[in-house]
């Protein structure tokens, strides 16, 4: 299994109007998390785009436990628990600086070529990255 934790501070705008943070904007939270995720994995965004590799999110699901307020310090702990192959699988979970769960989420997301639109499988550089963590487990 390969973990990987971000931090997020809560900024005023993403809050509602009971002071809350949005529920939309946990998604945010989940690409962040996700992206710094691979970037520590050396497996940037940029670069993958740049390779013409793209990543559509297909699904996305999050359960709220508790809220998260306005200057919350979160941490946005990114689990990724299988090998990918044409899909690649994301779990989070969120907490507050109490160590509070807040939320936990899952995406799911597909490799896609950039020139053909199609489903392809996972770089053969990620996939090696990912199999150190998860088949040495």
């Amino acid at each position: 299994m390969f973990t990987h934790q971000t931090h997020i501070r809560v900024r005023y705008a993403e809050t509602d109007q009971m002071g809350y943070v949005y529920y939309g904007n946990y998604a945010q939270y989940f690409e962040t998390g996700r992206v710094e995720a691979l970037r520590s994995l050396g497996y940037t965004y940029r670069n993958m785009e740049e390779n013409g590799v793209m990543m559509p999110v297909t699904h996305m699901k999050t359960d709220f436990i508790k809220p998260a307020l306005y200057d919350d310090l979160l941490t946005v702990k990114t689990i990724i628990s299988t090998l990918p192959t044409v899909r690649m699988y994301f779990t989070y979970e969120i907490t507050n600086e109490a160590g509070i769960l807040l939320a936990v989420g899952e995406t799911t997301l597909v490799f896609v070529n950039r020139a053909t639109q199609r489903p392809m499988r996972c770089p053969d550089f990620l996939y090696a990255k990912l199999e150190a963590f998860i088949k040495s487990k």
